[in-house]
């Protein structure tokens, strides 16, 4: 098996520390999950009292529960950090112009990528009352409070946009009705990139210049599927089962090829992708590498006991429930999100100035066409990437 590379994205440019003040980003703008939620989930009413409101939930970084879905901050948190920017408000947080001025957070814990009908003609229930096509409907109210169009395509054109990760829960709507195989899963991601790509199109056409999209991580290493989800087919070297795996590399296959048509059909957006799969298939193939414990599978907070740790009546900050002493040892929080470990291995934020991130974003000047950004660094923008050979998987 060849080692996996660090996690890269299509464009590696120049460092926000080297970007001239004037040409840095002015806010972010992100859509997603509970990867990303920094607070939505506390002001949702189906949400407000989720696990992510109580302790010990926050409690590495914040000290206090914060609506955030892991022990500390998420990788959004690291951007905003690297970028010298205040965190984007969550959209529920706020009602002004100048609460989003920076940007807004939309992302909200339990989103899915399509609407309630999709699942409704399928017999399923989301989690939660709140898809894309709700996440798409506040950015466009953001967008109304804004002055002239020329002001809001000014602040999109200075924004960095994060659309995803996105797509997990829809997954596991369907796998938690126990009528769903994985098979009947692959029938599902078209329809969920082509709802990443409704995003995707609505913050181009209002301005955006510069748009990361993180991709699915590897479903088949989630402690909480390898607790709940019964299958024949383990990686004999991780443990993650090949057949979500292979759902998940489905997936990034086709998001990537919708970001190619996207590219070509506007040549002077920077359209990223994040390639999330590896960079956690990275955590468990080498735990050790990153500072994790051999058993990178296990949640560190639940009541779960056994391999993984993780029992769904008896969810991270439920009675009887208890954190681990070291987050910082685990990849999974909970059994379903990561650790702030695992989130700051992730991100662009370095963690001293001999290690480099597994993430390295566009940091670069709004107003740089990509072609540009491909000629001065020598760097590929818009070709399909490598073949990443993952265990228990295929490319």
């Amino acid at each position: 098996m060849a080692p996996f590379s660090r996690f890269l994205l299509a464009v590696a440019l120049l460092p926000v520390v080297q970007v001239a003040a004037g040409a840095r980003y002015s806010g972010i703008f992100s859509f997603g999950d509970s990867l990303a939620d920094t607070g939505n989930s506390l002001r949702l009413a189906a949400t407000s009292s989720g696990p992510s409101s109580r302790p010990p939930y926050g409690e590495t970084f914040f000290r206090h529960p914060t609506g955030r879905a892991s022990d500390g901050r998420l990788v959004i948190d690291f951007i905003v950090e690297a970028l010298g920017l205040p965190n984007p408000r969550p959209y529920l947080a706020g009602k002004s112009a100048g609460d989003f001025r920076r940007g807004a957070n939309f992302a909200v814990g339990g989103s899915t990528a399509l609407g309630p009908d999709f699942f409704d003609s399928r017999g399923l229930k989301p989690f939660v009352p709140v898809s894309f096509t709700n996440q798409t409907s506040w950015f466009k109210d953001v967008l109304q409070l804004f002055g002239s169009v020329h002001e809001r395509r000014r602040m999109m054109a200075r924004s960095l946009f994060l659309v995803g990760e996105i797509g997990v829960n829809d997954y596991l709507v369907a796998l938690g009705n126990n009528t769903v195989g994985v098979g009947e899963l692959r029938a599902f991601v078209p329809h969920i990139v082509a709802a990443v790509r409704s995003v995707l199109t609505e913050v181009i056409a209002a301005g955006a210049r510069t748009v990361l999209v993180p991709g699915m991580i590897p479903l088949g290493c989630e402690p909480q599927l390898l607790a709940l989800y019964r299958s024949g087919d383990y990686d004999p070297e991780t443990g993650c089962i090949t057949e979500l795996n292979h759902l998940a590399e489905l997936h990034n296959r086709a998001l990537n090829g919708m970001l190619r048509q996207l590219r070509r059909a506007h040549p002077g957006v920077a359209i990223l992708y994040a390639d999330l799969y590896t960079a956690v298939a990275d955590f468990i193939v080498s735990p050790r590498k990153y500072g994790f414990r051999d058993k990178p599978l296990a949640a560190c907070c639940g009541g779960g006991k056994g391999a993984y740790n993780f029992n769904m009546t008896a969810f991270c900050g439920a009675a009887g429930t208890a954190a681990c002493a070291d987050p910082s040892e685990f990849v999974s929080w909970d059994g379903v999100h990561f650790t702030e470990a695992a989130n700051r291995h992730i991100s662009p934020a370095p963690r001293s100035r001999s290690t480099r991130p597994l993430l390295h974003l566009c940091f670069c000047p709004a107003e740089m066409q990509p072609s540009q950004m491909v000629l001065r660094f020598g760097l590929w923008s818009g070709r399909p990437q490598q073949d990443r050979r993952v265990p228990g998987g295929t490319h």
